[in-house]
């Protein structure tokens, strides 16, 4: 494909003009493509620009047709000679004033949130939740203590990042965020009984931040049959969904909306998601009230409060279906049906706090 129709494309796609069919096929092609995906994105920020300034244009336009409706010299005269002449000033100009500042407030306001002054943080990309255990002075539980009957002892020192994983198979196989464990000297994996397990990571696929983990400690005994699903289709627009990670020692669970079905500048490659989050939660599952996996918790957005963000199980699936060996995931669904605290009863002991420790 050449250069003017990928562009063509991909105006196509961001404009939504595509058919599901076409859109799916596309997906599939930046998916499996970087240079494409990084095109798309960079397209989708220059129309972004180019509207930013269609829209200063026509502001300044319309600051200047009124500015041109009221004599200022004429005006200004009145007022000298008449001060008292401002009452009818306002009587009879008043809409016209009032227009002027509140496009003049607006325009400010605006230009203050698109260059990050209004906020205390002036970048506006994804803030990741892996969490620094050091920078927040936690001491974890040390892992020097016994983690095997044979008193084998692990690595005695506090973990730098930390962040959750999900099992994909019985055997130790465990999803989580690329940037949860990108600046590894060594990965342990703790289960919900407070065990430590040594980890490698097998896996990466940086560009869509999913990373997938294997434990490899002769302590560890295979699980028993996963309670869920992973779900191969998108999710639908305000469905109720919950996340179950660690964003501290103890599991945290969250409750709340699919809100939007794509994530940052209209990235297909996340949902957007109304569920308090905080540093710790990356790499957990985002679940649906009937047991599927639909996404793995990645980011926040840092000028928004309570935007965040999950990758789609579809990428999941994605980079499992490229390991080496092939999985056998799980095809029957044990939770759907049940409560929430029954859910939750079986699903803690699929999901693992990721420690990380400094290269």
């Amino acid at each position: 494909m050449n250069d003017s129709k990928l562009l063509e494309e991909i105006e196509r796609y961001l404009n939504g003009e595509m058919s599901p069919d076409e859109r799916k096929q596309f997906e599939l092609l930046r998916k499996g493509d970087t240079a494409i995906n990084a095109k798309i994105a960079e397209h989708a920020e220059f129309v972004k620009l180019i509207k930013q300034y269609s829209d200063r244009l026509a502001l300044e336009d319309r600051l200047n047709a009124i500015h041109d409706e009221i004599d200022v010299h004429t005006l200004a005269d009145e007022l000298i000679i008449h001060p008292s002449f401002v009452v009818r000033l306002w009587r009879n100009h008043h809409s016209k004033i009032s227009v002027a500042a509140s496009i003049a407030i607006f325009a400010i306001l605006s230009i203050m949130f698109l260059t990050g002054n209004l906020t205390n943080n002036q970048d506006s990309k994804y803030l990741q939740l892996r969490r620094d255990v050091v920078g927040l002075k936690i001491k974890t539980a040390m892992l020097g203590k016994q983690v095997s009957q044979n008193n084998r002892a692990v690595k005695n020192t506090a973990n730098r990042f930390s962040g959750t994983g999900f099992a994909i198979t019985t055997n130790g196989l465990i999803a989580t965020n690329y940037h949860v464990v990108s600046e590894n000297d060594s990965v342990y994996v703790q289960n919900a009984a407070g065990k430590s397990f040594k980890a490698i990571v097998l896996y990466t696929q940086p560009e869509n931040d999913i990373a997938i983990l294997k434990i490899v400690d002769t302590s560890f005994r295979n699980l028993s049959a996963i309670p869920y699903t992973f779900k191969r289709t998108e999710s639908d627009l305000a469905e109720s969904v919950y996340t179950y990670g660690y964003p501290q020692d103890s599991p945290v669970y969250g409750y709340g909306k699919l809100t939007s079905a794509n994530g940052l500048n209209g990235d297909s490659l996340d949902y957007q998601i109304s569920i308090p989050l905080n540093p710790g939660n990356s790499g957990g599952p985002l679940m649906d009230t009937r047991g599927n996996v639909i996404g793995i918790v990645q980011a926040s957005q840092s000028q928004l409060e309570g935007v965040h963000f999950a990758v789609k199980s579809s990428y999941l699936l994605s980079a499992i279906d490229s390991l080496d060996k092939k999985v056998n995931l799980n095809t029957k669904n044990t939770l759907a049906g049940l409560s929430d605290v029954q859910q939750l009863k079986k699903l803690k002991n699929y999901v693992f706090m990721v420690k990380v420790y400094d290269k």
